[in-house]
């Protein structure tokens, strides 16, 4: 599914040149539910946007799904992001004077599909169990909520894998609990998950926590 292999970024601020990410070397297979912690700085960041195509590599190669993407165009990575990938975030990014079928429906818009939009969005809430809150805009949601609204947008295109970041982060302990079940189930039907987090309970609900410290993966273990 994800094949890292000698994978380096370097930032230049300046005339400094900033280190992020150290030669890395990762596989992650179909189906795994990973989590991918670190302290501020370790560069769990800048994997997770070279992860979900948002940056690219100063070198080393990234493939996914057996797709080098490291030197792909613009145009090209945004494909990928809207076929493969699915995001979930710590804010939820949600519309606010949408309702939530509505936010759920973005990526298929943006994706230029334009049947069964409404009905593809209500399947994905209804798999999430907030389909009750269709059509209920974010600001009469609870964070809860809004995070399940989040990962039915993630999963409204079929993606083959998930990038969470941070995605219990604005939550309270029992509702970060919930969520992360749901993407249990989630993983349990194939979807492959991977997680940024600093909480240790939260990693424990995936099967493998990979640690990066100053760039660099410095444990990876199964739980």
């Amino acid at each position: 599914m994800i094949e890292l292999e000698n994978l380096t970024k370097v930032y230049e601020i300046g005339d400094v040149q900033v280190l992020a990410l150290n030669n890395i070397n990762c596989h992650i297979d179909v189906g795994e539910m990973v989590a991918i912690r670190g302290a501020s700085g370790s560069g769990k960041s800048t994997l997770m946007n070279i992860l979900g195509c948002l940056d690219r590599p100063t070198s080393g190669t990234y493939k996914l799904d057996g797709i080098d993407v490291s030197r792909l165009n613009d145009n090209k990575l945004a494909e990928i992001r809207n076929k493969k990938i699915g995001f979930v975030f710590q804010s939820f990014n949600l519309l606010q004077l949408a309702t939530a079928v509505s936010n759920v429906e973005l990526p298929l818009i943006y994706s230029g599909a334009r049947n069964s939009r409404h009905k593809r969005a209500m399947e994905a809430l209804e798999l999430v169990g907030i389909s009750k809150r269709a059509h209920h805009r974010p600001s009469e949601m609870s964070g809860g909520e809004q995070q399940r609204v989040a990962i039915a947008r993630a999963l409204v295109n079929n993606p083959s894998l998930i990038l969470a970041d941070e995605p219990t982060g604005n939550l309270d302990s029992r509702t970060s609990h919930g969520i992360m079940e749901l993407l249990q189930q989630l993983n349990s039907k194939g979807i492959t998950i991977v997680i940024v987090t600093h909480e240790e309970d939260i990693a424990g609900f995936t099967q493998r926590s990979i640690y990066l410290r100053d760039g660099q993966i410095v444990d990876d273990y199964k739980q």
